[in-house]
C-alpha cells in the first residue's frame, strides 16, 4: 500500500471512530475511552496499571479518563490495604448498569468498521 493511500485509510478509520464515539455519547453519555475503561473493569476490581494495559491509553491520558468516569459516578477508587499508594478501581452500580446496557442494547457500528466486528456479533 502506498504511503498516501495508507494515510487516507487512517483518515477513514479516525472518521469512523469519531462517529462511533458520537453515538456512544448520544445514547449512553460516555466517550469511547470511558466505555473502554468500563469494559476493562467489568465485574472486577483492578489497578490503574491494568486499565492502562487493557486500553492502551497513555498513563496521563488514562488518569484523565478515569477521573471523568469517576466524576460521572460510574467508578469507585479504593486504596490498597497494605500499600496506600496502590489504587484500585471498581464499577459502581450505575457503572455496571451502563456497561450492561451497552452489552444488551449495543451500539450502531459505522459501516466502515462493521467488517471488524463480524466475528464478535
Amino acid at each position: 500500500m502506498e504511503k498516501v493511500q495508507c494515510i487516507c485509510v487512517m483518515r477513514d478509520l479516525m472518521k469512523s471512530l469519531s462517529e462511533l464515539e458520537t453515538r456512544l455519547e448520544d445514547v449512553y453519555g460516555i466517550s469511547l475511552n470511558e466505555a473502554m475503561v468500563l469494559c476493562s473493569i467489568g465485574d472486577d476490581t483492578i489497578a490503574a496499571g491494568d486499565i492502562i494495559a487493557c486500553t492502551g491509553l497513555a498513563s496521563s491520558h488514562a488518569s484523565k479518563i478515569i477521573r471523568s468516569v469517576e466524576d460521572k459516578g460510574l467508578l469507585l477508587r479504593k486504596f490498597g490495604e497494605k500499600d496506600k499508594r496502590q489504587i484500585f478501581f471498581t464499577l459502581t452500580r450505575k457503572g455496571k448498569n451502563c456497561l450492561d446496557r451497552i452489552k444488551k442494547k449495543g451500539i450502531d457500528v459505522p459501516e466502515w468498521l462493521a467488517p471488524l466486528f463480524v466475528e464478535h456479533t
